[in-house]
């Protein structure tokens, strides 16, 4: 009977684990599906990074109004591209939490 009560739990927890990345790029509607090698990947961050480089070295003083402004642009599109280049991590919902929680009272 625990058995069955451990699988029944198992396949609900995983089922509330995978389905919120999913949910996640379904809800944003600017996201756009990114597949590029793991190489491509560390290139394209390693210019990014040089760009932010630059961007901090720079007199921001002597700039206009629009300049900053198209630079801080820059910076929020490359930080939205970094953060879609390197996920991947496992994410749990509330729900999982929740049973990942039950599960381990009932063990205890």
């Amino acid at each position: 009977m625990k058995s069955k009560i451990y699988a029944l739990l198992t396949v609900f927890m995983l089922a509330f684990t995978f389905s919120t990345p999913i949910a996640a790029l379904a809800n944003d509607k600017n996201a756009k599906t990114i597949e590029v090698s793991k190489e491509e990947a560390a290139r394209e961050i390693n210019a990014m990074k040089r760009r932010v480089a630059e961007i901090k070295a720079m007199d921001r003083s002597t700039m206009t109004k629009a300049e900053r402004k198209a630079l801080r642009k820059e910076l929020r599109e490359m930080n939205k591209r970094a953060r879609a280049l390197g996920s991947g991590g496992v994410y749990l919902s509330v729900g999982a939490i929740i049973i990942i929680i039950l599960v381990l009272i009932l063990i205890l």
